[in-house]
């Protein structure tokens, strides 16, 4: 095998830069479909552009597996630095050419949880009018079991979520949430001192939308909730009105949207019986050297809308 620099040196002088993203953009993708997407060119050009590199470096690079392309052991070796070349001159022309989101037309992608849509789309929607009203944002729900690949792939630009997540992927926390129990006023537990016994008898109801459910179920388990919960339901706004008519139900939820329900329903807030530190949420980057001006700016934006919510959650309620 000829020596990693060697080959890097090769491509970047006969392909220059476009033949390096097509292979970066498979490479990470995993998908012809997916890279040309990412592009913006046909399957066909990125099929050519594969049969090029194959030709001048001599080894297939990726074979097509039911899980999509996987890399060779020639792929895999080169590929770091072709990744942080593509960020060095893409950085380089943006610091030159620079972004201009008053002009683009680009579509971003966004992963949130339903209470992040909630509770930010608002604002973010609102400062990309401002600052790019010819850009297009889709928000696609947040799940963490294929968040990484999703971030890997390019299948969508940022993401929010508590989840610690294995690659190193550019993050920054954006908020830091408590959580406390809430039950209905009428509820029997509402007059007593909200114990870990008492908690783990309580008949609990449990969101499992919730992007923070791992978080406490971990939580749970250290504490000895062994029990599964009464109920379970796939969307928060669902909560208030269950909890309210329910003289039995409990559920702990984010401090913030707990004192905004408890402002229109008849809903009572008491302490967690067992220690939980803050919840971290974090903003999540693609770990991408393609249009790095466009993500940088897409970064900034989301972070300083949801950054900059003032409040948290506490307007976050359905008028009972």
């Amino acid at each position: 095998m000829r020596i990693r620099t060697e080959i890097v040196k090769e491509v970047v002088d006969s392909s220059c830069a476009d033949l390096t993203r097509v292979f970066v953009a498979i490479y990470e993708s995993g998908s012809l479909t997916a890279a040309g997407r990412r592009l913006f060119v046909t399957q066909s050009a990125i099929s050519q552009s594969l049969a090029r590199l194959r030709r001048e470096l001599g080894d297939p690079l990726f074979e097509r597996t039911a899980q999509g392309m996987r890399p060779t052991a020639l792929a895999e070796a080169i590929y770091p630095e072709l990744h942080e070349g593509l960020s060095v001159i893409d950085r380089t022309l943006a610091a030159v050419t620079g972004f201009d989101p008053s002009t683009s037309e680009r579509t971003f992608r966004i992963a949130l949880s339903e209470l992040g849509e909630i509770g930010w789309l608002p604002a973010i929607g609102e400062a990309m009018a401002a600052a790019a009203p010819r850009a297009r944002l889709a928000v696609s729900a947040l799940r963490g079991e294929d968040l990484e690949e999703l971030l890997t792939r390019g299948s969508v630009d940022l993401a929010i979520t508590p989840m610690e997540l294995p690659g190193a992927f550019e993050r920054q926390t954006v908020k830091r949430e408590g959580y406390r129990v809430v039950m209905s006023a009428q509820n029997p537990l509402a007059e007593t001192e909200m114990t870990l016994e008492v908690y783990r008898g309580a008949r609990r109801v449990w969101v499992e939308g919730d992007s923070s459910a791992s978080v406490l179920a971990g939580v749970h388990a250290r504490q000895g909730v062994s029990d599964p919960p009464a109920l379970s339901v796939q969307h928060v706004a669902s909560l208030p009105p269950l909890l309210a008519r329910s003289t039995t139900l409990i559920a702990t939820i984010p401090e913030t949207l707990a004192v905004g329900w408890s402002r229109s329903w008849p809903l009572v807030i008491r302490d967690l019986p067992f220690a939980l530190g803050p919840v971290e949420l974090h903003l999540y980057r693609r770990r991408s050297p393609q249009h790095t001006g466009a993500l940088d700016w897409f970064f900034a934006t989301v972070s300083a809308a949801v950054s900059g919510f003032p409040g948290g959650f506490e307007g976050i309620h359905i008028a009972s």
